[in-house]
């Protein structure tokens, strides 16, 4: 029987050591699209690319209004022309619109990859803050991304701060 008080004894110092550890445990929780939404450096990024991508888009925003002009013109000119100008047009513009979604794809990766290169640097940036907070404020998690987490947790403005400052 003293066995048995001594085991149940030692099963609940058990549970409050562990419940006393539980409550010490520091955790912190990063909301990556916010930081990646109101940082001053990812700000900077997206108005990069802006500037660095918006001459070629407005260049295709023209083209692309050129060519339903010229197809509005086609349509509208069509009963009037013969058959022969008829299919030339057409074909002119069959070739004009394959030119014009080649231009646009192009533009489009162009973009996404410029855009990935900008973030991931911005990204990696605030890795590195997140790393100085988790050493210098002593934490045993940070988690990224959460679907769930309480704003006792929530450290995303010390990190868009942190990042504000070029820290």
């Amino acid at each position: 029987m003293n066995t048995w008080k001594t085991l149940v004894a030692a099963a609940a110092l058990g549970v409050a050591a562990a419940a006393t550890q539980a409550q010490e445990l520091k955790i912190g929780y990063v909301n990556s699209e916010r930081v990646m939404r109101e940082a001053v450096p990812a700000k900077a990024a997206q108005a990069k690319l802006e500037a660095e991508f918006s001459k070629r888009e407005k260049d295709l925003t023209d083209l692309g209004a050129r060519l339903k002009a010229a197809a509005d013109k086609l349509e509208k000119d069509a009963p009037t022309l013969s058959e022969t100008e008829r299919s030339r047009r057409q074909r002119d513009l069959v070739e004009q619109d394959r030119e014009f979604q080649r231009k646009r794809r192009e533009f489009q990766e162009d973009l996404n990859t410029r855009k990935n290169e900008e973030l991931s640097a911005v990204l990696e940036r605030a890795n590195k803050v997140i790393k100085q907070i988790f050493d210098q404020e002593k934490y045993d998690l940070i988690v990224q991304d959460a679907v769930h987490w309480s704003a006792r947790v929530d450290i995303t403005k010390k990190v868009i701060d942190a990042l504000n400052a070029g820290k």
